[in-house]
């Protein structure tokens, strides 16, 4: 299989390692530099945000992220709103497209069956009057 078993004997265990550790790099571009990059831009690569800023609501993340991050409103994101509307509704369409057509189907089907009967209503005003 893909796993490979290793038995350590006593002696292994016994043996000083012989392992060197290298000091970060600072210039490593690959390095782990965190959410907020030295320069203050935003490091999508962060491994924090999970995938979010590549993902299918990748665009929309970065938009909402984004304005938040650079946002100098007094309440922080009190601007962004509308981008994180559109970050929304592109998960829930994402995350729950059956629930989003199951939706447009029943309020169709309601659409459907209140016509007949409101022209049967308005039929009925009119044979009444």
């Amino acid at each position: 299989g893909k796993d490979r078993i290793i038995f350590a004997t006593k002696e292994d265990h016994e043996t000083p390692s012989s392992a060197e550790l290298v000091a970060d790099d600072p210039d490593d571009p690959y390095e782990e530099q965190g959410l907020i990059l030295p320069n203050g831009d935003i490091n999508w690569n962060c491994p924090c945000l999970g995938g979010m800023a590549s993902g299918p609501c990748g665009e929309q993340f970065k938009s909402a992220f984004s304005c938040f991050h650079y946002s100098t409103e007094e309440i922080k994101g009190y601007d962004c709103v509308d981008q994180f509307r559109a970050m929304q509704e592109r998960m829930q369409h994402y995350l729950y497209p059956q629930e989003d057509e199951n939706e447009e189907k029943e309020k169709l089907r309601e659409d459907l069956e209140a016509t007949p009967l409101e022209a049967s209503a308005a039929k009925a005003e009119k044979g009444s009057s």
